[in-house]
């Protein structure tokens, strides 16, 4: 079931970023104002991440950019990326970016989705071997380290999971900060893993009441995608025949099946497609893990074929979607099977 992200669809997944991560209109802030003082435009208070309709979309449009550049540094729009990474990507707008995150207000700006994607943008930059990328890198490091110290920070105090479809979801943001942290911050690493087997190393027998209205997770795919990067092989099929005793019966059937996008225009609705894509991520990831010999390992990757063949042609054509979705399509398309 390889789909390898070509050159055509790298080029038109990059030409859709560069359209947006500079564009600073519409803009959805998510800001606390204790004055008149601090009403303020987004490029004014972010200056590297101003785009993109919100703060944490435009983090993984670079992200989404960041990759592409790497995976095909030939391509007709690497020179515009390089181009505007050295332009946006220097030590004070990301000091800018750092000094937003010191007010107090902002104790809980962006957490933990935006955490988790900023991390996951540095982990990003750290496996580009170029110069240009190595120096992306360490002019990012400051504001990752600001997140991984909040997540270190956050973690002993959360004794509960989020276990929403939407941006709080814990699970998620435990797994994309676990590639930033694995390869950079031991500590945060650990930290990461405690947490994921106190919430959820005794979870059995998954309802899986989903999808809900405006979901772009799944709740119990994301948890059993995290417990597969913090569990040893043996131990993770041990707990995942308990998390989902009857999947051999296709249950629970909604997991199984994607879900219905009825409006495309409408940001909510069509976080959906977002549901899909990461659906079909993790039904790719919970198949590898599986062996050959396992009836389920087919059964996890026909789910996951079923669900990218639905929303992967709808990346691009309404900005509601299209300000955000390729990058859950990369999490997909470069999981291997």
């Amino acid at each position: 079931m390889t789909q390898p992200v070509d050159a055509a669809l790298a080029a038109r997944f990059a030409a859709t970023a560069l359209g947006h991560v500079t564009r600073e209109y519409p803009n959805h802030i998510m800001h606390v104002l204790t004055g008149p003082e601090d009403a303020r435009t987004p490029r004014d208070m972010h200056p590297i991440f101003f785009g993109s309709f919100d703060w944490h979309s435009c983090v993984h449009g670079w992200w989404t950019l960041f990759t592409l550049y790497r995976l095909h540094p030939d391509m007709a729009e690497a020179a515009r990326i390089r181009e505007l990474a050295d332009t946006l990507f220097t030590p004070d707008a990301v000091a800018g970016e750092a000094a937003y995150l010191a007010r107090p207000e902002a104790r809980g700006f962006e957490r933990p989705y935006g955490w988790a994607w900023l991390l996951m943008l540095a982990a990003e930059l750290g496996r580009h071997e170029t110069e240009e990328g190595r120096r992306w890198f360490e002019t990012l490091r400051p504001l990752a380290q600001v997140f991984a110290d909040r997540f270190k920070a956050f973690l002993p105090l959360a004794d509960y999971p989020v276990r929403v479809g939407t941006h709080y979801n814990t699970a998620f943001a435990l797994r994309l900060t676990l590639d930033y942290a694995d390869a950079h911050d031991a500590d945060l690493a650990a930290a990461c893993r405690d947490a994921a087997r106190r919430w959820h190393g005794g979870d059995r027998d998954c309802q899986a009441w989903e999808p809900s209205q405006d979901e772009f997770l799944s709740p119990a795919l994301m948890e059993a995608e995290l417990m597969r990067r913090v569990l040893a092989p043996d131990a993770y099929r041990t707990w995942f025949d308990a998390f989902l005793p009857r999947l051999a019966g296709g249950e629970p059937a909604t997991l199984l099946s994607p879900a219905r996008v009825s409006d495309r225009t409408d940001g909510k609705i069509a976080h959906l497609d977002g549901l899909n894509l990461s659906r079909g991520w993790c039904w790719r990831a919970i198949a590898a893990s599986l062996p050959a010999s396992e009836p389920l390992k087919a059964a996890a990757a026909a789910a996951a074929q079923r669900h990218l063949d639905v929303a992967l042609p709808h990346v691009t054509g309404d900005y509601m979607g299209e300000h955000w979705l390729a990058s859950f399509a990369l999490l997909a398309l470069l999981q291997p099977d």
